[in-house]
């Protein structure tokens, strides 16, 4: 596995014209997201989300001014680290983007470290060996190594009060991010992720795979799921696919190449067996995910997009790399300074908690939700400039604004119940002038980056 950061690297040199196609075939001037208009009171027509890994709030977030974020961190006594923690609280330390581990985050390690709300359980997790993680989640990340980040928080809108759908880790939350549940049979929902270890979930894992079930009532049922596919489910798996296929609003899926068996390929319709036995596999899936940087310049970006990095510049913890800053930035920047500024809405939020502290208890809901916080920053010109919006959200929320921006109905998940992102929205400003976001790296580099694997490399 190949390793990088910002400060070992220089920069490639100029695209060359046409790279990064990938699997972005031509798509009909009738199907194009130009063809397509919002409601009538919206200006937006484009919504790109940027999905990122395994962050929470806090971790990002917590000295940044008038933000609910903390420089501390409550714990519970722990006689089994070294040297002992006595129960009470304790400093986080401040450390790079890169930090070397990957820490528990599944539903079991989730609900240690909430400890029925006080927030006090993180040093009792047990790592992958069971020994306890004892201080290294009471940490943050120096805000100069997130520097884009924070540049579009302060120039747009931050949401500080962002909860997963669930309280577990990616391959769940992504699913999350397309149909805002995991519903597979009455009042049970995947949870965690496949039993399969170095393969792809979805309909792509290998035979004998199953997956696990939390009940409606939070209840955790260890290897009773079904093959991580819809075709195995006992309830239809509708996703907003869905109804925007039904409305003709136009989508794709950025995603890195399909072509690498080992870790976990977050392929979130890769589930969805009519998606990923169907034509719009090769249509509206999109590989590699740099291929977004053509569709923009070429008058081809969809009404709805999800953007999924590779492992490198994901943000993960583990993969000894800190380039998901500029890669996030590019992505922005491309749109920003494109025709396509004023009329878009770039979501940037992390998929799941990634097992590191946070300060703000979640509420207590369905299927193993909510779960901790994770950043989110919404981009657009009609973004209230330097708003940080209290209200309470989840990724339902974002789905919410979706469906309400095109009038598609409801998926009748955590949609239905999801307050929409819509507040951190004034449609009757004048629109915000696009500034670049300074950033180490331009698209040129991820253009020509070589792959470095899935984004996430939990096992």
């Amino acid at each position: 596995m190949r390793f990088r950061t910002i400060a070992s690297l220089t920069l490639a040199g100029t695209v060359i014209a046409g790279c990064g196609g990938g699997n972005s075939a031509p798509v009909p001037a009738t199907q194009q997201g130009s063809a397509h208009h919002a409601g009538s009171s919206s200006p937006i027509q484009h919504v790109v989300i940027v999905v990122q890994e395994n962050r929470t709030f806090n971790d990002f977030f917590a000295t940044y001014p008038n933000a609910d974020g903390t420089m501390t961190g409550k714990v519970s006594a722990n006689p089994n680290c070294s040297p002992p923690i006595k129960a009470g609280t304790i400093p986080l330390a401040k450390v790079p983007l890169d930090i070397p581990t990957d820490l528990n985050h599944k539903y079991s390690g989730f609900q240690t470290a909430r400890d029925g709300g006080q927030m006090d359980g993180f040093d009792l997790v047990p790592y992958g060996n069971g020994v306890p993680e004892c201080t290294f989640p009471y940490q943050y990340t120096d805000p100069s190594q997130i520097a884009p980040y924070w540049d579009m928080a302060e120039q747009y809108a931050l949401a500080e009060h962002m909860f997963t759908t669930q309280g577990s880790d990616s391959f769940v939350e992504h699913q999350d991010l397309i149909r805002g549940g995991t519903e597979v049979e009455r009042d049970k929902g995947m949870i965690d992720f496949p039993t399969c270890g170095r393969c792809w979930w979805g309909c792509d894992a290998v035979h004998g795979t199953v997956t696990h079930l939390v009940t409606k009532a939070n209840v955790y049922l260890q290897k009773h799921g079904p093959f991580p596919c819809s075709k195995n489910f006992k309830l239809k798996y509708p996703t907003l696919r869905d109804l925007m296929d039904a409305k003709n609003v136009t989508w794709k899926y950025y995603q890195p190449g399909f072509n690498k068996p080992y870790g976990q390929l977050l392929s979130a319709f890769d589930v969805v067996w009519a998606v990923r036995n169907g034509p719009e596999w090769k249509t509206n899936i999109v590989t590699p995910q740099t291929a977004i940087f053509n569709d923009i310049s070429n008058n081809k970006l969809p009404n709805v997009s999800w953007v999924i990095p590779d492992q490198d510049e994901s943000d993960h913890p583990g993969t000894s790399s800190d380039t998901g800053p500029s890669w996030v930035a590019s992505i922005v920047n491309a749109i920003g300074g494109s025709s396509y500024w004023d009329s878009t809405a770039v979501i940037v939020v992390w998929d799941d908690w990634g097992g590191l502290y946070d300060n703000l208890p979640p509420k207590v809901m369905d299927y193993g939700g909510l779960g901790f916080r994770v950043p989110a920053i919404i981009v657009s010109p009609y973004a209230k400039a330097g708003y940080i919006s209290q209200t309470n959200y989840e990724f339902g929320s974002i789905l919410r604004y979706i469906e309400d921006n095109w009038n598609l109905g409801q998926l009748g998940t955590s949609d239905s119940r999801a307050a929409s992102i819509i507040d951190c929205f004034n449609y009757s400003q004048s629109p915000i002038t696009f500034k670049k976001i300074p950033s180490s790296l331009s698209k040129d580099y991820f253009i020509h980056a070589k792959y470095s694997g899935p984004p996430d490399t939990d096992m």
